[in-house]
């Protein structure tokens, strides 16, 4: 792991001098965790990178998840990252703006080239993913600024760390705003297979969970692949005790056009 360097307007340092600064600074990167340096890092950015899922590739400011999922940033609006014509598999990059001592806003990057840096600027370098994600899970779980929104989506990003389980905490968390609940369980459904399936359904089911919530959960299984969403989504149109995510479930089956949603329409209709 490369050694955090703050790039500020300083005096020069001798070589001498310099040299012992930057031991010093490493052996203190290695001994502290990555909250505590950030925590440590001065008011201004602090960037870092670490690596993406094999199906993730970016330009910088353009992201591709897989074959159908893109998220696009201006590259002449970004100050952190230029453009590269080459779509990079890694790394992640991500921008943190701190002002009082707090997070209060997150950028997301794949690929690309950082800028020159300008202002005070708190270099990481390379971290681990399980650093990462331990970290912007932890900002989700407990920040109150936008940054704990923002924080979600790179989770999702992170190569070899199983991150489901943090996300579905999170979205049956009630002390947590609903924006944050609601980011996560689009991400549930966006990153997980069949095990998170019936955890979503369970989602709909739970009168405790606010419905704008449980709606989302709705959506989320709408996203699965057919033989896992539909069979769900019927069974909530069936049996959920709430009549408006049952209309939720019957919009998404319609959508579907499956043969499975067209019978239960025939069923539900017929009885009337």
């Amino acid at each position: 792991m490369r050694a955090a360097s703050v790039i500020l307007r300083a005096p020069v340092f001798g070589i001498a001098t310099l040299m012992v600064a930057v031991l010093a600074a490493t052996a203190a990167a290695g001994a502290q965790s990555l909250g505590r340096r950030i925590a440590d890092a001065p008011d201004g950015k602090v960037r870092l990178e670490f690596a993406a899922r094999p199906d993730v590739c970016g330009h910088g400011t353009f992201i591709s998840r897989g074959r159908n999922s893109t998220m696009n940033w201006d590259s002449d609006r970004s100050a952190d990252v230029e453009y590269s014509d080459d779509c990079s598999q890694s790394p992640v990059r991500l921008v943190f703006e701190k002002s009082g001592g707090q997070i209060q806003k997150i950028r997301t990057y794949v690929g690309g080239r950082w800028r020159a840096p300008v202002g005070t600027v708190t270099d990481l370098g390379k971290v681990s993913t399980r650093e990462a994600t331990d970290y912007l899970l932890g900002l989700a779980s407990t920040s109150s600024t936008r940054s704990a929104r923002e924080a979600i989506f790179p989770l999702t990003l992170a190569d070899s760390v199983v991150v489901w389980p943090g996300l579905l905490r999170l979205a049956r968390d009630q002390s947590r705003p609903n924006e944050i609940r609601t980011q996560s369980v689009f991400w549930l459904s966006q990153i997980a297979g069949e095990a998170i399936t019936a955890n979503l359904a369970a989602l709909t089911g739970d009168a405790a969970i606010d419905r704008d919530v449980r709606e989302q959960a709705v959506f989320a299984l709408s996203q699965r692949p057919k033989d896992e969403g539909v069979p769900a989504l019927i069974q909530i149109a069936r049996s959920n005790r709430d009549p408006e995510i049952r209309k939720k479930a019957l919009f998404w089956l319609g959508q579907s056009r499956d043969p499975r949603a067209l019978a239960l329409f025939e069923e539900i209709l017929s009885r009337r």
